[in-house]
């Protein structure tokens, strides 16, 4: 089920928020949300309910190990027995084909005829993200950072919760433990006006923004061979800023729903396209994944202490993971090596790089970044090679479609992205001028809806 569509908005939507605070007990409350959020996931694919269910029952038996047993034999086996159950569900569904794929070109390489066989494993939607859930409660708890519930409802509560389930943000228990604790005593009066708007701000970034500029990039990318240098700039320019906004969209959607339901989910995107240097992005763009690398992987691995090939390892490794992490192929591979050299660059040329005018570090950092979405974007290296010799080197051949409009679309939202204020920097204030921004947005977005299919957010393939 897509928050863009009218059996969310007007179904699901609707019925989940009456009920929800009809319920007058906590549980009762953490029962329906639960079951909410299976409903929700259960729209895709049913079967796969029964796998994010088992994760959640090992995870939370986890959490009940370590309050039962203080040993630290004990304890590391519920460490580490859980995350190897997680990772290997995630390995499975997710990088089988890849990890075959790769031991084929390794036999080709040698001579051997054998071909490596196709598995065409269906992804669960959301995996990535629930995964990345219980991993974090699981080692938060091993490290005494939070208590484990010993309650199984509000533990699937946290896991199974819809505005967050499938696209994120990554919510670390410790970010909603006390919401989710006082699930019964929220005022709806007081939460409603700002999920709101949240809400129908993302949809705007989304159906309005998003959608729009796909409408051009999508298509000028599937014929990018026949693109110009002009074209090639415009189709990665555009899809730069769709996916900021996709994401964004997304994200700010699942912050609004929260809200709804007394939950305050965490920041998700800070403007990253006003980053400075290759550091200052990170710390803006998809933060709750970004920060969970940091805390769960860099520093463990020693983080910035040591010599500078300790660093530099650190650093590659962070982000070779991070790649992977949003899909199991050459491309991600790639862009996450590229933006752990930019990291690695960054940090080696600081102190030069932080007395250069500040409009030459924004440019030269946005431009590194719309180089990356190249690899992200491209189905493989040949295309993203392509790609690239396009933007570099002239070339002559075609413009995106309708050129003139999608400049212009084009400028608009980069305006938005580079200058304009983000949704959460918004005051969210009813007075009587926002709402009736609110409402004209909503009607705007209800009637290119109306017109057309929902268009699934692009982080669902992650």
């Amino acid at each position: 089920m897509l928050f863009n569509s009218f059996e969310f908005l007007f179904l699901f939507l609707p019925v989940c928020y009456l009920v929800f605070w009809a319920i007058p007990s906590t549980m009762g409350r953490y029962a329906w949300l639960t079951a909410s959020g299976y409903v929700f996931y259960a729209y895709w694919d049913p079967r796969f309910c029964l796998l994010m269910a088992f994760s959640t029952l090992v995870s939370f038996v986890s959490g009940l190990g370590f309050l039962a047993w203080q040993d630290e034999r004990r304890r590391r086996l519920c460490l580490i027995i859980p995350i190897t159950v997680d990772l290997l569900l995630l390995a499975f569904f997710k990088y089988a084909d890849f990890a075959l794929s790769i031991v084929g070109d390794v036999a080709r390489s040698l001579g051997s005829a054998w071909s490596s066989p196709r598995l065409d494993i269906v992804l669960p939607v959301g995996i990535s993200f629930y995964t990345f859930h219980t991993i974090t409660y699981i080692v938060d708890a091993y490290r005494g950072v939070i208590r484990p519930t010993r309650n199984p409802l509000e533990f699937s509560t946290y896991v199974s919760l819809f505005p967050q389930l499938v696209a994120g943000p990554i919510v670390r228990f410790r970010q909603i433990e006390a919401d989710l604790e006082h699930l019964g005593m929220a005022n709806p009066r007081a939460l409603l006006g700002r999920g709101i708007s949240l809400l129908v701000v993302g949809l705007v970034e989304k159906v309005l923004v998003a959608d729009t500029i796909a409408a051009f990039v999508d298509p000028a990318l599937a014929g990018y061979r026949t693109l110009s240098s002009t074209g090639a700039w415009m189709a990665i320019l555009g899809y730069t800023v769709q996916l900021y906004f996709d994401f964004s969209g997304y994200s700010t959607m699942a912050i609004g729903l929260g809200y709804l339901f007394g939950l305050r989910i965490p920041i998700n995107f800070q403007s990253p396209y006003r980053a400075l240097d290759p550091s200052d992005f990170w710390r803006r763009w998809h933060i709750s994944l970004s920060t969970c690398l940091r805390d769960y992987l860099y520093i463990p691995l020693g983080g910035n202490r040591g010599s500078w090939a300790l660093r530099f390892r650190n650093v590659m490794l962070t982000m070779l993971l991070g790649g992977l992490w949003h899909g199991a192929g050459w491309t991600f591979l790639v862009w996450g090596a590229y933006h752990g050299l930019l990291l690695c660059a960054f940090q080696a040329g600081a102190p030069h790089w932080n007395r250069l005018p500040r409009p030459i570090r924004w440019l030269t950092t946005f431009v590194l970044v719309v180089v990356g979405w190249v690899f992200f974007r491209s189905a493989d290296l040949a295309m993203a090679t392509e790609l690239l010799g396009k933007m570099f080197v002239p070339t002559g051949g075609a413009l995106v479609p309708q050129a003139p409009l999608s400049a212009l679309a084009l400028v608009g939202a980069g305006a938005w992205a580079v200058a304009g204020p983000n949704p959460l920097e918004m005051k969210h204030r009813w007075t009587p001028a926002w709402a009736t921004f609110l409402a004209v947005a909503l009607g705007a977005c209800l009637a290119v809806l109306a017109g057309e299919r929902p268009s699934p957010f692009l982080y669902f393939q992650f």
